[in-house]
């Protein structure tokens, strides 16, 4: 992206992400957040766009780092990961950001168990991205670049 001030784009991991790659292989494959996370910096560098990113296991971390970034990120691609079905603090404050926010799942939700197929996040964000493996973090960065290319 061209302009000013540089784009820059949060990404939100949440509880057990960490464990990718070696969690339930069957249904995440073996790619690990790390892996992700280099694939991501990779795309941000050809959109010319940067990237903070946190994983935790805890949601009052999770919404610290937006309540951190109001004001300086102009997106965010967030996946609640065991957040998703009661995550209200992190629903509460991704309403509360002034830029668009993409929910991505590596896995179809509504594919699995039924107490998963309902996201709490889901209203709260511009648009949720799911069953694509690693592919659904990075759609979901180019949404968010075109988005942002589009507003401006």
């Amino acid at each position: 992206m061209q302009g000013g001030d540089p784009v820059k784009f949060l990404v939100l991991h949440g509880p057990n992400l960490n464990l990718f790659g070696r969690r339930e292989p069957h249904i995440y494959g073996h790619t690990t957040l790390a892996q992700i996370d280099a694939r991501l910096a990779a795309l941000a560098g050809e959109l010319g766009v940067q990237l903070e990113t946190i994983q935790s296991n805890h949601e009052g971390a999770l919404v610290d780092f937006l309540h951190r970034n109001i004001d300086e990120a102009q997106g965010a691609l967030v996946n609640p990961a065991g957040l998703t079905q009661h995550g209200v603090s992190l629903h509460d404050a991704i309403k509360a950001m002034p830029f668009p926010v993409i929910e991505v799942h590596m896995s179809n939700i509504a594919a699995r168990e039924s107490w998963r197929a309902h996201s709490i996040i889901s209203p709260a964000v511009k648009a949720t991205i799911q069953g694509l493996g690693p592919q659904s973090y990075l759609m979901g960065l180019r949404g968010l670049a075109e988005l942002v290319r589009e507003a401006k």
